[in-house]
């Protein structure tokens, strides 16, 4: 399998991460869905990362349908079998993909319009709906803690770290950490963990 995508994007890290902990061996492509555009198109002609191509040629996109696919591929699955358990991991999970997408939105506004084109009040929106994700998971992580060990991380543990690092790393001045003191505590325990630290989140980094 071959997995495309930058490592600074959450959603390929997500899956790079995902895979690694799954025991599944992939090869990693980090091609830009700007800087290479027409290299991606080659392989995706939607241009969407995370990229995945299989074994037998087929190509996924999103990265929560390509971990269905890890996970059939495993046999065990990164997420609990209990209804309860199951659908605290599931708001987690649907929090922490919400401030990725919020996130990207702002960098791209940024990034790609211009300062004059830009429209303060959606921004505005978007952030206020990024600060309330975090808000929102900082509180659930108040209320019970995530397992933060290798052996007993979940999906939710995964995708939480990793949009925490993300906002940061493109963002902190947005989501100032000093008030999320749990996501700061989650993200610095998962990121010290071997699986994460052999995948950074670093647009210029290969898989070790």
């Amino acid at each position: 399998m071959k997995l495309i995508g930058m490592l600074d994007s959450p959603f390929v890290r997500r899956v790079a991460i995902s895979m690694r902990l799954l025991g599944l061996p992939f090869e990693h492509a980090a091609i830009s869905v700007f800087r290479g555009f027409d290299a991606f198109q080659q392989i995706n002609p939607v241009v969407k990362a995370p990229t995945l191509v299989c074994d037998d040629g087929r190509v996924l996109m999103d990265s929560t349908l390509m971990l269905i696919y890890a996970e059939a591929l495993a046999g065990r699955s990164l997420m609990p079998p209990a209804p309860a358990a199951l659908t605290r991991e599931l708001r987690l999970i649907g929090l922490a993909l919400a401030a990725c997408e919020k996130t990207a939105q702002i960098v791209y506004e940024r990034g790609l319009r211009p300062a004059e084109k830009r429209h303060a009040p959606w921004v505005d929106r978007v952030t206020g709906q990024l600060t309330a994700a975090y808000g929102e998971l900082d509180a659930e992580l108040a209320a019970q803690p995530l397992d933060t060990t290798e052996a007993g991380l979940r999906q939710s543990g995964i995708t939480v770290g990793v949009a925490w690092t993300f906002t940061q790393f493109m963002l902190p001045e947005v989501v100032p950490a000093a008030d999320f003191a749990r996501l700061v505590a989650h993200a610095s325990a998962v990121e010290a963990l071997p699986v994460f630290r052999a995948i950074p989140c670093d647009d210029t980094a290969q898989l070790a």
